[in-house]
């Protein structure tokens, strides 16, 4: 997908993934709109992106991450692109970690973009990109992280069946799975304390992979 131009959606532009990209696709011409749900940060990554279009909205809130979609289109007149960068972490023992902080995990790390990227299927054209990032618990669950990796893992699944779906549309789904990234992301958990974790990619190179994911053409 070609970035200048593109109308993208980025869900999630107030954690620290989800700004950088939204920067930086602004910086790459695209014309972006952003949502979040920290206002004071939402409103500073709109200012830097050329006081782009700017939507609060709560992951936990299924109905207001569909809405989104049908937002953004009126604000840029259309869709390219949707890049959801939401997600929140979670540690601990399975045996400790209660059925309502599972939920949690499940919802705003599954439902959530998956409410979104379902209330684009018929906005996105061809040519264009569905995505969503899910990371590297997919492919290796930790101890300590059962609920968080099953979450990210529904997403996978979701993404690889849509992807299978969306082929002869020529809509690219895109399962964007980042190693650990140096973001403090997994310091603002919602339960538990993080485990020992190897150096971190830097936020610029999460982007840097997001960005290839996008623009890399596909057959």
């Amino acid at each position: 997908m070609e970035l200048t131009g593109a109308r993208v959606l980025v869900p999630g532009a107030t954690g620290a993934i989800g700004g950088a990209l939204a920067e930086r696709l602004h910086h790459e011409g695209a014309r972006v709109a952003v949502a979040g749900r920290d206002p004071a940060r939402l409103a500073r990554v709109s200012a830097a992106c050329g006081d782009a279009p700017a939507r609060r909205f709560d992951a936990y809130d299924l109905d207001g991450c569909a809405r989104t979609v049908p937002w953004a289109v009126a604000e840029l007149g259309g869709l390219d692109a949707v890049t959801v960068c939401v997600g929140v972490a979670g540690f601990g023992p399975a045996e400790k970690v209660g059925d309502v902080v599972a939920e949690h995990l499940l919802t705003v790390n599954a439902l959530a973009p998956m409410a979104v990227l379902r209330a684009a299927l018929s906005e996105v054209p061809p040519g264009g990109a569905l995505a969503a990032v899910t990371g590297a618990v997919v492919d290796a669950a930790p101890a300590g992280m059962a609920d968080y990796a099953a979450a990210k893992a529904a997403l996978a699944a979701w993404l690889a069946s849509l992807r299978r779906e969306r082929r002869r549309a020529g809509v690219a789904v895109l399962d964007v799975r980042l190693p650990h990234v140096a973001s403090g992301f997994a310091e603002r958990a919602v339960c538990g304390a993080p485990p020992a974790l190897p150096p971190g990619r830097t936020v610029d190179e999460a982007v840097d992979v997001i960005l290839d994911a996008l623009t890399t053409p596909r057959d």
